[in-house]
C-alpha cells in the first residue's frame, strides 16, 4: 500500500561483488520459476478464483478534508511543499535518482522467528522496520536527505484511522503507509493462509517502507500534486498512482537484494528472498481488479529489477514507458 491516501525497498553505492551476488540470486530464481510449479504459483491462481488473495492494496473510507483516499502522502501536503514541473518525469528527477551506482549495503539485522499471532508479528515487524531504517539512512543522508524514522503502528479491530483517512481492514489490507507512518494491521496479513512464510510479510513492510524513501525525497508530495491536478480517478491519476506503487515495489526488491545472505544469521535469508521472488506473480491489478497498483507482471518485474541490480536508477518508474506501468 502506499502512503497514500492508500495502500499495499548505504552509505551510496553498492560495490560490483554485491551486484554480482544480487544477479546471481535472481538468475537461479528465474531458472526456478520457469522450470517449476510452486505452491506461490498455485496459491496466486487460487486465491484469484477466491477473490481472498493478499493484495498490496487498500480500500478505504472517503479520506476527510481532502486527504488521500488511497496510502501514500496526502494532496494538501503536496500542493503546499511542491513546486511541480508539468513534465511527469521529473517526479523522479532527484539526485539520489541518477548516481548509477548507488545501490544499498547490507547491515547486521535480527529478525526474530516469525510466530502467527499479534504479538509475533509486532516483534517481527518491530526488528524489520529497525533493519530498513539502518539499511536506508546512510544511503538517503548521503543525499543531504532529512532522514527520519517512520512511526510503526499496530492497529486491532476492522477499522483505523490515520492522517490520510479511515481505513477499513479486509483481505486487501495488507499494510498501509501515510505520513512518516507504518501501519501492520495483523488481521490484514492472512496469516491462517501464508502462514509461516517471512519472506512474504518483510517484502509487504519493505514496500511500505519504499513509500517512507518517497516521502523523504520529495518523490511523493510530487506525485500528489500531479495528482490533484489531473483528478484522482482520471487516467492520468491512476498511471502516477502506479508509478508510485511499482517504484515502492522497486526499493522493496532493492533492500530484500542486499540484505539477502549478508545480514547475518538472523537477517534475510536466501529462502526468505525466494518465498517474496514468487509471491510478487500474485500481486497487482489483475487479481485486485483495480488500476491503480500495476498488472500483476509489471508488479513482480519491478520488484525483480530492484532484488537483481540494487541499483536506484533501475526503480525510476516515471520515466518508464507507458506498458511497463501498465
Amino acid at each position: 500500500m502506499t502512503e497514500s491516501p492508500q495502500d499495499r525497498g548505504s552509505g551510496g553505492s553498492g560495490n560490483s561483488a554485491d551486484s554480482a551476488d544480487s544477479g546471481e540470486r535472481g538468475d537461479a530464481a528465474r531458472r526456478r520459476a520457469g522450470t517449476s510449479v510452486t505452491i506461490f504459483a498455485l496459491a496466486g491462481i487460487v486465491l484469484i478464483g477466491l477473490a481472498s488473495v493478499l493484495v498490496v492494496n487498500l480500500v478505504t473510507t472517503p479520506a476527510p478534508e481532502g486527504g488521500a483516499s488511497s496510502g501514500g502522502g496526502t494532496p494538501r501536503a503536496a500542493q503546499s511543499t511542491e513546486a511541480v514541473s508539468s513534465d511527469i518525469k521529473a517526479i523522479g528527477d532527484r539526485p539520489m535518482m541518477k548516481d548509477p551506482d548507488a545501490g544499498l549495503q547490507a547491515v547486521p539485522c535480527s529478525l526474530p522467528p516469525w510466530q502467527n499471532n499479534p504479538e509475533g508479528a509486532r516483534l517481527f515487524f518491530t526488528a524489520a522496520t529497525d533493519c530498513l531504517n539502518r539499511t536506508w539512512e546512510p544511503f538517503l543522508r548521503q543525499y543531504d536527505l532529512p532522514f527520519r524514522e517512520p512511526t510503526l503502528h499496530f492497529p486491532d479491530g476492522q477499522a483505523f484511522r490515520t492522517p490520510c483517512g479511515n481505513i477499513r481492514v479486509d483481505v486487501t489490507t495488507a499494510a498501509y503507509y501515510c505520513n512518516d507512518n507504518l501501519y501492520v494491521p495483523f488481521s490484514g496479513l492472512q496469516t491462517d493462509y501464508y502462514g509461516d512464510q517471512p519472506g512474504i510479510y518483510l517484502a509487504v513492510i519493505a514496500h511500505e517502507y519504499g513509500h517512507h524513501v518517497q516521502e523523504v525525497a520529495g518523490i511523493m508530495d510530487a506525485v500528489w500534486a500531479h495528482i490533484n491536478a489531473v483528478g484522482e480517478s482520471t487516467d492520468e491519476g491512476q498511471d502516477l498512482s502506479r508509478r508510485r506503487e511499482l517504484q515502492a515495489q522497486c526499493f522493496s526488491g532493492m533492500f530484500m537484494g542486499a540484505q539477502t545472505g549478508r545480514s547475518g544469521e538472523r537477517g534475510v535469508t536466501q529462502q526468505m528472498f525466494d518465498t517474496a521472488w514468487y509471491d510478487q506473480d500474485t500481486r497487482g491489478d489483475d487479481t485486485s481488479g483495480n488500476s491503480d497498483h500495476g498488472s500483476n507482471a509489471n508488479y513482480a518485474q519491478w520488484w525483480r529489477s530492484g532484488a537483481e541490480s540494487n541499483r536506484i536508477v533501475d526503480c525510476d518508474t516515471f520515466s518508464a514507458q507507458p506498458s511497463a506501468v501498465s
